[in-house]
């Protein structure tokens, strides 16, 4: 599957406001420039806008015919260990991918850039309008303290969730119960999502586990709340349903990175240096989530909606022949 097929360019060219559509903009320069190239779309939002983004400029930029793959982590790095495909990795979560170090040991994978430079960011958050009111609540000892200024409930996981252990852990060690809260356990991802946009209609409390890039936090701005930093140890045991010392630790951040083959690499070195430069705040990524669920719109309109906005920064990720290429959308 090729994204950016000639019907999507020609959205793209409608929306960037380019005359001529962009398929026509990459081929006479571009044109063998650079070969055929296999890239991951992970399967989770943020990993489709940038697969879809990293796939636009490697196509109209560079002239190279792309293939997605979708796939998840696993098996992406399974197929990478096995046939040294696909090309590129785009979002990969390396926390939750122990054979990620071997291969980069071995000389498989070469990492690029931290994709996400503030990582994936969980937490517990508090929605803004109430910490505004009361500054307090952006601590845990102030949440425990003032547990009737957020109706006496946490808004925990779904069973299944790694994060439903570790709350449950935290929780304990933090004596919310005894504090006066009651735990709701959510039934689903959706429901959970749900009750901070109930919340934020209308202006209620609300304190519980949430995490970003997302849409949500891309709508509903939110404070996570600092639980005293994070304690490696504390939180390796709060991941076991059957820890015995449970503690309060803060959630670590995960990194996040672009990763290409090393055979890729050898051999498109100009796109590797693009794919090395190519990186979103989480603050962006959540603006492009929150839009596309705002518009029902797909990854390759948000990957649409991201350039339009933003041309000042990807038009540095690239060198002088594809800006040359680009030159309709960036002189738009």
């Amino acid at each position: 599957m090729t994204r950016f097929t000639p019907k999507t360019a020609a959205l793209c060219a409608v929306t960037l406001g380019v005359a001529a559509p962009l398929p026509a903009l990459a081929q006479d320069d571009a044109a063998g420039s650079c070969g055929e190239v296999s890239i991951t779309e992970m399967n989770w939002a943020s990993a489709s806008v940038v697969t879809s983004v990293a796939s636009f400029l490697m196509q109209q930029g560079y002239g190279c015919d792309v293939t997605v793959v979708p796939s998840s982590i696993t098996p992406a790095l399974a197929s990478v260990a096995e046939n040294g495909e696909p090309d590129v990795l785009t979002e990969l979560w390396v926390n939750s991918a122990p054979v990620y170090d071997r291969l980069v040991e071995e000389g498989a994978l070469e990492p690029l850039t931290e994709v996400l430079p503030d990582g994936s960011v969980q937490g517990w958050y508090v929605p803004d309008y109430l910490i505004e009111e009361h500054p307090e609540l952006a601590t845990l000892e102030g949440v425990l303290e003032n547990p009737d200024l957020l109706d006496n409930r946490f808004h925990n996981c779904p069973e299944g969730w790694d994060c439903r252990t570790v709350n449950d852990n935290i929780l304990e060690a933090a004596g919310f119960e005894e504090a006066g809260f009651e735990i709701f356990n959510h039934g689903s991802g959706e429901t959970l999502a749900s009750s901070i946009g109930a919340a934020y209609t209308s202006q209620e409390p609300w304190i519980g586990y949430y995490w970003s890039p997302t849409a949500i936090l891309g709508r509903y701005p939110m404070t996570r709340i600092d639980m005293g930093g994070f304690d490696a140890e504390a939180h390796a045991c709060n991941e076991q349903a059957d820890c015995e010392n449970p503690q309060v630790s803060a959630y670590p951040n995960a990194d996040v990175y672009t990763v290409v083959t090393d055979s890729f690499a050898e051999r498109e070195p100009e796109v590797t240096e693009m794919l090395r430069n190519m990186q979103f705040t989480n603050d962006q990524m959540n603006g492009v989530l929150a839009w596309m669920e705002e518009n029902t719109a797909s990854a390759e309109e948000g990957a649409v909606h991201f350039l339009t906005e933003n041309t000042d920064l990807w038009s540095d990720w690239l060198n002088e022949s594809a800006r040359e290429n680009l030159a309709g959308v960036l002189n738009r």
